[in-house]
């Protein structure tokens, strides 16, 4: 019980993994890859020339919008993109995200008894 109240006086935090990115596309398609990724909490660092038409944009995203990007990527780019990516650092969950993880860890809680 003590645990529990020094807990929430704590105000803890929830952190999340945000990768950074290198996606690599044809010139026409920057502007597609830059809007799907502000549509999934990214952040557009900066635009590098990856030689011919081609260019490259790296992002900063959480990890938990981007596991599945391979086949948003390909629809995107219709299969001339390609993209790596690599941990970066953690950052505080935003607010309305974390009411949604409260709210099915409290689901998940209930089905379990």
């Amino acid at each position: 019980m003590a645990f529990r109240n020094v807990f929430q006086e704590a105000k803890p935090s929830l952190l999340e993994p945000v990768v950074k990115m290198e996606i690599t596309v044809p010139g026409n398609k920057v502007g597609d890859i830059t809007s799907d990724m502000s549509g999934r909490r990214g952040r557009v660092v900066s635009m590098d020339s990856a030689g011919g038409d081609m260019q490259t944009v790296i992002v900063e995203a959480p990890l938990s919008e981007v596991t599945t990007y391979a086949r948003a990527l390909s629809s995107i780019t219709g299969g001339q993109g390609s993209y790596t990516f690599e941990f970066s650092h953690y950052e505080v969950v935003p607010g309305n995200i974390l009411q949604e993880i409260i709210a099915k860890a409290k689901m998940h809680e209930e089905e379990e008894e």
